[in-house]
């Protein structure tokens, strides 16, 4: 696909660098949005997944589930500078909005910790359900949502108390919370159950279910993974698994616009600062795949390692 799309729409106007954790074989490749091709491969700790990065682009957070740690990456040299401690297998994290604190989903415990990043210490444990995995805060920071995959929940938590404010079922396998840009929503992700719920922030409600039909697959190869919402709000991308596609949603509406073809097994989705392009990993076909905002097509498709798992784009 990479070949056929190449050259078909304009590429971005500036470079930024692109982390893909990279979860079969222990690596993050590192690729130019310009040139759209790998230029770095850090070596890391077992099982990479959950990825981002401090709000001044300085420093990489990378999820080592099976070492159990949090890796530390500066992106002025792509190496690894430190660790911060984490419980078993942590997964998804979400940082702060004041860059001061990383919400770390700890799957094989059912913990949320709550790490200090100017201290590297762990300040608070938070007990959720099973298998907690997808990570979300309210942009004034006040609150955070973990999904707990197997208790098919969504947990709200203050973030000042550290306490389960509200629990809210929604459907099988949640997988991702995202807040809208205002706060007002959380868009919850369910592997299995097929669909999206949209719960009110201030009523703690499920408001919608979003559900998704592509002609010629079955429902169950429908599964909605990662979400991201527009800086605008405007439109929200899901990741929907082994349907290989992007759905592009309408937020007001709650309609599907459009579904995007990419890789196979599409799991995380990561804008870039510009909010022109959102690339996708897709898992089982190695690689990832670079989406223009304005037109919803897909540009190119980029070979990473293997079994891509996150993504992250540096703000400089």
């Amino acid at each position: 696909m990479a070949a056929s799309m190449a050259g078909l729409l304009p590429m971005p106007a500036f470079a930024y660098k692109v982390y893909v954790s990279n979860e079969k074989d222990n690596t993050v490749s590192v690729v130019d949005s310009t040139t759209m091709e790998v230029v770095n491969t850090i070596q890391v700790g077992q099982r990479p997944r959950g990825i981002t990065i401090s709000h001044d682009g300085k420093f990489i957070y990378l999820c080592a589930s099976d070492d159990d740690t949090i890796e530390i990456i500066d992106t002025a040299t792509d190496q690894i500078v430190g660790s911060l401690p984490s419980g078993p297998d942590p997964e998804l994290f979400v940082l702060s909005p004041d860059g001061k604190r990383l919400y770390v989903a700890n799957e094989d415990d059912n913990l949320v910790t709550v790490i200090d990043l100017e201290t590297k210490k762990v300040i608070a444990e938070v007990p959720v359900g099973v298998e907690p995995e997808g990570m979300g805060v309210s942009p004034d920071g006040s609150v955070m949502v973990n999904t707990s995959e197997t208790t098919n929940m969504a947990h709200f938590i203050d973030t000042e108390t550290h306490e389960i404010s509200d629990n809210v079922l929604v459907d099988s396998r949640p997988r991702f919370a995202e807040f809208t840009p205002d706060g007002s929503q959380v868009w919850v992700s369910a592997e299995i159950g097929g669909t999206v719920s949209v719960i009110d922030n201030a009523s703690r409600e499920v408001i919608h279910k979003i559900t998704f039909e592509i002609p010629g697959l079955r429902s169950e190869s429908i599964q909605p993974v990662g979400v991201r919402i527009t800086a605008d709000g405007t439109k929200a991308y899901v990741a929907l698994g082994p349907a290989n596609r992007v759905a592009v949603v309408d937020t007001k509406t709650y309609e599907v616009l459009k579904y995007i073809l990419v890789g196979q097994r599409v799991w995380q989705l990561a804008f870039t600062p510009d909010q022109k392009t959102v690339i996708s990993t897709n898992g089982v076909s190695n690689d990832i795949t670079f989406i223009d905002v304005a037109t919803d097509e897909p540009v190119q498709s980029v070979t990473v390692g293997a079994l891509p798992w996150g993504v992250v784009v540096s703000p400089n």
